[in-house]
């Protein structure tokens, strides 16, 4: 992810922090230093927010995790000002299913929360509610509050948040997914205007969650809409039959009459009739601006190249498009190349079925 830096790699999920935050901390810290004027408050300002965002670590690795047992891999876990995002592959189909990860992440949190009251009530150092403030009082207790906090607002029914996810999850048990997904925007949405009015009247930074939360729900039912509508549809239906293939002994001048002669971007690199990889649009300017037109294209296709039957679903080969780093996909037919998927005629054929709808 762009502006992003990896932190650590955890159950073979890697941690990224984005930039944002990374001066979020430094504004902090200054404003610390400024109010107070020591470099202790500083930071121990700074420690209580990185503290804070490691139980924010935790709950995206609780979400993580619970998609594990089944079968969902997440990419990656990115942490912004506003939270954290695990980047899974998708959500699970069965509600059930998506109840319990939605819920995962929260229940982490109330963990921490009831594990740091035991801690106060054995040492007893807790105070009153009078006496704390975002800055003063024990550093247990303060923390103990933000994960309550934490707990309740990811818990308000609003998609994309972890209650409305819950929402659509219920939603689903008595309608179709994709209905169940549209409802649960559009209340995500009415949240998000109501936070943005509160943003204007109170906080502005509360404008800025809204803005996340409209646009994730947007985004969630963007997609729902569009693996609905792929629904019945196999990869064979809508690849491409007739395309350009490379050899991986050819020249990089090859590739560039085929992509000004045509649309198609991305090639499948064959050796005799076998499917040895692709040379995408950004692997030929990469290699024209390093080697020029006479490179071979061996030296700069992608041999990872990822493979779907031709009876695969569309909407699961769209799912790997998405989480792939290349955007092309060979369809394979008793054992030989049928045909190519790409992101572009994936949408395409999106826009025809809408259309016909």
């Amino acid at each position: 992810m762009k502006w992003s830096f990896k932190l650590v790699r955890v159950a073979g999920i890697d941690v990224y922090i984005h930039a944002t935050l990374i001066i979020l901390l430094i504004w902090l810290g200054l404003s610390y230093w400024a109010v107070e004027g020591t470099l202790g408050a500083a930071l121990n300002g700074v420690s209580f927010i990185l503290t804070l965002f490691t139980c924010v670590v935790l709950h995206e690795f609780g979400h993580a995790l619970t998609a594990k047992r089944y079968g969902i891999r997440t990419q990656h876990i990115t942490l912004f000002p506003i939270g954290g995002l695990a980047a899974m592959e998708r959500m699970p189909d069965v509600p059930k299913h998506e109840i319990a990860v939605a819920l995962a992440g929260p229940a982490v949190n109330l963990i921490i929360a009831i594990l740091l009251w035991f801690w106060l009530t054995v040492t007893n150092t807790m105070i009153s509610a009078d006496e704390l403030t975002l800055t003063g009082g024990p550093f247990a207790q303060r923390l103990m509050l933000f994960n309550i906090i934490l707990v309740v607002f990811n818990l308000i029914p609003a998609f994309p948040m972890d209650g409305g996810r819950v929402l659509r999850a219920v939603l689903a048990l008595r309608m179709n997914h994709n209905r169940a997904t549209q409802l649960a925007a559009k209340v995500g949405q009415g949240f998000a205007l109501w936070l943005g009015l509160m943003g204007l009247m109170f906080n502005p930074f509360l404008m800025f969650i809204a803005l996340f939360v409209w646009i994730g729900a947007a985004s969630e039912a963007a997609a729902e809409e569009m693996k609905s509508t792929l629904l019945g549809i196999s990869a064979g239906q809508a690849m491409l039959t007739d395309f350009n293939v490379l050899s991986s002994h050819d020249r990089l001048d090859r590739a560039i009459q085929l992509t000004l002669a045509g649309s198609q971007k991305d090639f499948p690199v064959l050796d005799g009739e076998a499917i040895v990889g692709v040379l995408t649009q950004n692997d030929l300017l990469r290699g024209l601006h390093e080697h020029g037109a006479q490179a071979s294209v061996g030296s700069w296709m992608q041999t990872g190249l990822q493979y779907a039957d031709k009876d695969e679903p569309l909407d699961e080969v769209l799912e790997r498009l998405q989480s792939d780093k290349c955007r092309l996909f060979a369809v394979i037919e008793a054992g030989h190349l049928a045909g190519i998927v790409n992101m572009d005629n994936v949408i395409e054929l999106i826009s025809i079925q809408k259309a016909l709808h």
